[in-house]
């Protein structure tokens, strides 16, 4: 069974941290979807990455469009992965299952520290994939730089 990695924003924003995430990503060869829960947060996101430095592009779009499948990275709301995609990142509190973990490369969700709606509703969800067996990691970047605090071995 996948694993998924959890990371617990405490400095920097989800944008940032996409900066920092993306074009690991992205060099490892994966096709990434981005998951949200709401189209003005997702279209400000789009926004943010467009006006990232030019030698730090992040190729990318918005779902809908007539290529969604050949987006290196595809901001979308749907709870149904594209075929191609090989890595999910769950922002803001979005869904993600076990056997959508379990088929890809990799899985993140991000969550932002200073809410703790946001705090609550990410460890329901590790609390759900852990017990259907998914291996897990949470990272934090409380004291610094990104340090990984817990994990679970799954089943």
């Amino acid at each position: 069974m996948g694993a998924v990695l959890f990371y617990h924003l405490t400095r920097d924003s989800i944008a940032q941290t996409l900066g920092q995430l993306l074009p690991k990503a992205l060099a490892a060869g994966m096709r990434i979807e981005l998951r949200g829960r709401e189209m003005a947060a997702l279209e400000r996101l789009d926004q943010q990455l467009w006006q990232g430095p030019e030698e730090g592009f992040l190729p990318h779009g918005l779902a809908g469009g007539p290529h969604d499948a050949l987006q290196p990275v595809l901001l979308t709301l749907s709870d149904t992965l594209q075929e191609s995609t090989t890595c999910l990142m769950s922002l803001e509190g979005a869904p993600i299952a076990a056997d959508e973990v379990a088929g890809l490369t990799r899985s993140c969700v991000l969550f932002e520290g200073g809410s703790p709606d946001a705090v609550d509703h990410a460890r329901g969800q590790w609390r759900a994939l852990t017990e259907a067996g998914c291996a897990a990691e949470y990272w934090s970047q409380e004291n610094g730089p990104w340090e990984k605090k817990a994990e679970s071995a799954g089943s």
